[in-house]
């Protein structure tokens, strides 16, 4: 869908009358597109301390074709064209006093940064600090990346990955995907890595491929985006919608060469009948991804029974009943399965109107939050996405001041696409996305609501 503001502020006459009057200009971001380059210039990896992941950073870079560039010297010299990544390894840091060479390093590499550029910092997570001190330190690097995602312009953005001792391995993938056009709309996030078999032999352009996937909610919306970037992506995809919207269902199915089932995913036969399904016609399922919702909004005070047990059990209820029963059921959810559940960012911020689902969402992260140990037990992992202003069909029904303060109120001031949620989905259900386990990764373009 066409962001009619965006593209006026980027039109000859738009970008003139823009700067006149001091108004933002959203730019064209970066997404993905099979076969791109993971950047489209070189990088510049620099470290703040003694850090233990400069070489790895280089050699993955180098891998990828990147070319790396010297850090900015101290009298401005420059290495070549301006880069298209900055990347710092902060694991070095001890004490504030180290911040001063994040500092250094920082300043001179961002100011070069070219459009839709990627920043991104890599540090040990604060809760393995030894002295408060060092705590600190670390926890001022969330600060400090959040920030410096509110600084940038130009469609760039910048993330944090805390990598604790152990997890090195798990770093590729990651790295890969904050780096990438895949995480467009991902902004001023940070994701902890934890300790995980990776595999070494992922397609690049098919990594998902010989997998079956099940995405709910998928006849239309972010859910048919989740089906067609699964598919793209190499897997088989098992669409799930209800009755009533079966030709929509049938449809996205039929476009991916998927498989269609109609199936109300609250009815208390529902997770019996998928498991029946997968087992029959697929031998078992590599990723679920639970994205069905739904909204039925009104103020507390004003809101009746039917609308908020509706909600719970669509968007909470449904998801735990069918992850408890994939989990207990025999040899269902294959080996290294991945489960991806859909929040959102009124269940981080809260939302006026909206208790019923604000706390459906957040009771999605506690759900993740809590299973991660489970499923790590398993060699399996199960994540949260949560979802800020996605320009969609119901959004474009919104009354048109409101949905353009909903669209411009993040850092890189408009909507997100339901392919920029896909996106991050299909990477969380990578196999090399091992170390991500229990991390709720918010794709709003760092909304100015919530943390």
């Amino acid at each position: 869908m066409s962001d009619w503001y965006r593209d006026f502020a980027n039109s000859g006459f738009g970008t003139t009358i823009t700067k006149q009057l001091g108004l933002p200009r959203p730019a064209v971001l970066r997404r993905h597109e099979p076969g791109q380059p993971l950047l489209p210039g070189p990088a510049v990896v620099g470290s703040a301390g003694e850090g233990r992941l400069r070489d790895a950073l280089t050699q993955l870079l180098q891998a990828e074709g990147v070319h790396v560039q010297s850090p900015v010297t101290a009298d401005g010299a420059t290495d070549g064209e301006k880069p298209a990544a900055v990347l710092l390894d902060a694991t070095g840091v001890r004490s504030p006093a180290d911040l001063a060479s994040a500092h250094d390093f920082l300043s001179p590499a961002v100011k070069r940064l070219r459009a839709t550029g990627r920043v991104l910092i890599l540090a040990d997570p604060p809760s393995d600090a030894d002295s408060p001190a060092q705590a600190a330190a670390r926890q001022a690097l969330d600060g400090l990346v959040r920030s410096i995602a509110k600084e940038l312009r130009g469609g760039s953005t910048a993330n944090l990955i805390y990598v604790p001792a152990g997890a090195e391995t798990a770093l590729a993938s990651p790295v890969r995907f904050f780096l990438s056009g895949r995480s467009a709309y991902v902004d001023g996030q940070v994701v902890t890595l934890s300790a995980a078999e990776v595999p070494g032999d992922e397609d690049g352009d098919k990594p998902l491929a010989g997998k079956v996937a099940v995405v709910t909610g998928a006849a239309r919306g972010i859910g048919a985006a989740i089906a067609k970037v699964m598919a793209r992506d190499g897997a088989h995809v098992v669409a799930v919608d209800v009755p009533a919207a079966g030709d929509s269902l049938a449809a996205v199915a039929n476009q991916i060469g998927g498989t269609a089932l109609q199936l109300d995913i609250t009815a208390d036969d529902a997770p019996q009948r998928l498991i029946d399904h997968l087992r029959e016609r697929h031998g078992g399922v590599d990723i679920v991804v639970h994205n069905a919702g739904i909204t039925r909004d009104k103020l507390l005070v004003n809101m009746d029974a039917a609308r908020w047990n509706s909600v719970m059990a669509v968007n909470l209820q449904a998801q735990l009943d069918i992850t408890e029963a994939l989990l207990d059921a025999e040899g269902v959810l294959k080996d290294g399965a991945r489960i991806v559940c859909v929040s959102s960012q009124s269940g981080i911020a809260g939302n006026r109107g909206q208790t019923n689902y604000a706390a459906s969402k957040a009771g999605v992260i506690g759900m993740v939050r809590a299973w991660a140990p489970r499923f790590a037990e398993r060699n399996a992992t199960i994540n949260a996405v949560a979802p800020g202003f996605i320009v969609t069909e119901m959004t474009a029904k919104m009354p048109f001041g409101t949905r353009e303060i909903g669209s411009r109120i993040n850092s890189l001031q408009q909507g997100g696409l339901p392919v920029d949620v896909a996106e991050t989905i299909a990477w969380l259900a990578q196999p090399g996305s091992a170390g991500v386990n229990g991390q709720t990764v918010r794709v709003c373009g760092q909304s100015m609501l919530g943390a």
